[in-house]
């Protein structure tokens, strides 16, 4: 009898909740059925949006609903309008500008910007208030700042690395003053040998020339080739190029095969592609094949 008094009450319990929870979730009206069905459609993917790209932690859900019901039924005041949208846009500052701010200019290290500078000049720039310069010049000072204290960064870093290409080039400098060497140095700091001589015709820097060659770093290794890239030669403008090229190609007869020694700033200078470390001076096997002739549309 016992038994069977705690079974009834047990599911008069579940009974009652079943009923509230119902109560609840279950709208009254079509209308209410309408609001409902559309709230809950517009949370497809919300899940996966709040993780992945707000970065949420989704242990903090009910906080997410406190703040999410404060700003929806906050009614149509523009004083928490501007407020929400604050909160908004700092969360943007924390989560994902500085973050990217701090990569851009100090790469993989754990230096950072100072956020109470950059807020203070956030909020004289949107407030027009107590701002120690103009926008305009605000942004041309941050470009040279970060240009400045990304090739320090840079430079603490691989600054063994510029140095062995400035060792390498001052080594080719001083072969070059032995005749039998075949090295030339030209004024801009580029220095070639040349392999085979051509006697055709040299490029313009809007031309197309149709090449092979073989590009190596400083301890041999090949970051790249026309066998790395299918074993038919590249074609292309001089001036598409690094500036250690567009010299050399400017300088080639057709037929010619130059060994180019280039410096890390006639190449790609503190920036990183592939195998190829910031200030890297690099060595280029180059052959020059054609110049290729645009093809004239026929006339119709």
């Amino acid at each position: 009898m016992k038994k069977t008094i705690m079974v009834a009450l047990a599911l008069l319990v579940v009974g009652a909740t079943f009923n509230s929870v119902q109560a609840q979730q279950a709208p009254a009206t079509r209308i209410d059925s309408l609001s409902y069905s559309i709230g809950m459609a517009q949370t497809q993917g919300l899940k996966d949006y709040l993780a992945k790209q707000m970065k949420i932690d989704l242990n903090y859900m009910d906080d997410f609903v406190k703040g999410l019901k404060e700003g929806a039924f906050a009614e149509n005041s523009q004083s928490k309008a501007a407020y929400y949208a604050g909160i908004q846009i700092g969360q943007q500052i924390l989560r994902q500008m500085m973050p990217g701010l701090n990569k851009e200019v100090f790469g993989e290290t754990n230096k950072s910007v100072s956020m109470d500078q950059f807020m203070a000049g956030f909020v004289s720039g949107v407030t027009g208030k107590d701002g120690l310069m103009s926008v305009e010049d605000a942004s041309k000072l941050a470009q040279r700042l970060i240009e400045e204290v990304k090739n320090e960064t840079l430079l603490e870093q691989y600054g063994d690395n510029k140095k062995a290409g400035e060792d390498f080039m001052a080594a080719q400098a001083k072969l070059a003053k032995k005749k039998k060497s075949g090295i030339t140095v030209l004024p801009s700091g580029l220095m070639y040998k040349v392999l085979t001589k051509g006697n055709g015709p040299v490029a313009k820097a809007t031309d197309k020339v149709k090449v092979k060659y073989e590009g190596r770093l400083l301890d041999g290794t090949v970051f790249d080739s026309t066998e790395k890239q299918g074993g038919e030669p590249a074609t292309f403008s001089p001036n598409q190029v690094i500036k250690g090229w567009t010299e050399a190609l400017t300088l080639m007869p057709v037929g010619s095969k130059w060994q180019l020694y280039i410096p890390q700033e006639l190449a790609y200078g503190s920036r990183e592609a592939g195998q190829i470390k910031p200030f890297s001076a690099l060595i280029f096997d180059v052959e020059v094949l054609e110049i290729v002739e645009d093809k004239k549309e026929e006339k119709k």
